[in-house]
């Protein structure tokens, strides 16, 4: 910093707060640190009693706050994402379009860790609407050294740490199983539940068969549907380990790969992921998925309609915030419920 006379201050960066203080009227900045002085702000800077100003003296070596955020954001920013004017050493980052919200955790991490700049987001993996606040930027002193931001892009890598993705809307099969079902023993009550959150999404249901617990059956149901052009098929009941649930079997006989039977997630600890060769899932939702509020459905299916795989290592990953509390009141996604990373 420097001290220099007001009359002189202008295009000088403040390095201070000016305050003015109307005894019961005001009391708030008149500018802020950081501010550029114009000719214009002179007077007003006399008017506050403030003949001379500490101001920023320019260093090759350092940057302005508000040219650090600017960093920041090129290191943040994906696509369809749209920026605020960096203020303070303060940038937000805006959805342009619904979609998917990605976050690379360990890279922010590592930005995060460097000292003197913060990059905070909201949780990863979650929808967000056209409008949303992705994330905010700040860096913390009014200057910083140009080879501490250096540092930043190395940690950060060449790809932007923010990711933005559309959610198809799908055209997918319902395999409905178990023998109490097709037997008439029992109302399908699984079916609906499906419908209403596939439909929220946008997604239409052009295929549906209710099959006995048969894994041949259940296996030929599966492929005829992916012949017929469903993009996702799902399947519900018969995900246990009872004798008679013989769906596992079946979605291993379509020849799909399996990612994982299982997930460290309750409600829906026997859900199960898998791929068809060209890249179609195939599902089995546990029995939770119906009657439950929130299950691993509700964290999986997002992902499912961005086209980002589910992996084992995703799925792991889940074990810490992967319980649900099942609240009185459910808040999610505004809640812990997923958000464990």
């Amino acid at each position: 910093m420097k001290l220099i006379r007001t009359e002189d201050a202008v295009g000088q960066v403040l390095c201070h707060d000016i305050t003015q203080i109307v005894r019961g009227v005001v009391k708030d900045a008149v500018f802020r640190k950081g501010h550029v002085v114009r000719a214009e702000d002179i007077p007003v800077l006399l008017r506050v009693g403030k003949e001379h100003l500490y101001v920023w003296e320019r260093d090759e070596n350092m940057l302005h706050e508000d040219e650090a955020a600017e960093i920041l954001r090129q290191i943040c920013q994906g696509g369809h994402m749209s920026a605020s004017a960096p203020k303070e050493g303060k940038i937000e980052l805006r959805a342009d379009m619904d979609g998917l919200f990605l976050a690379d955790v360990e890279r922010l991490r590592a930005v995060n860790g460097l000292g003197e700049m913060t990059i905070a987001t909201r949780p990863s993996g979650f929808p967000v609407k056209k409008g949303d606040k992705l994330c905010g930027t700040r860096v913390i002193p009014l200057v910083i050294e140009r080879e501490k931001m250096e540092r930043a892009r190395r940690a950060a890598g060449e790809a932007p740490l923010l990711e933005l993705l559309p959610m198809k809307p799908k055209r997918y099969g319902l395999v409905t199983t178990g023998s109490e079902v097709f037997r008439g023993r029992i109302q399908d009550t699984f079916t609906p539940v499906i419908q209403e959150k596939m439909a929220e999404y946008g997604c239409e249901m052009t295929a549906h068969r209710v099959l006995d617990d048969d894994p041949a059956a259940i296996t030929a149901a599966i492929l005829d549907m992916l012949d017929g052009g469903c993009q996702l098929v799902l399947c519900t009941g018969g995900m246990s380990v009872d004798p008679d649930d013989r769906t596992p079997l079946a979605i291993k006989n379509t020849g799909a790969k399996i990612v994982s039977y299982g997930a460290p997630v309750l409600p829906g600890a026997m859900f199960l992921a898998a791929y068809m060769e060209d890249g179609r899932p195939v599902c089995g939702l546990p029995g939770c998925v119906m009657y439950a509020g929130r299950t691993i459905f509700d964290l999986a299916l997002p992902r499912l309609l961005a086209d980002v795989p589910i992996t084992a290592e995703w799925l792991a990953g889940l074990g810490h915030g992967g319980l649900c509390l099942d609240c009185d009141q459910c808040h999610f996604p505004n809640c812990g419920f997923g958000k464990g990373v």
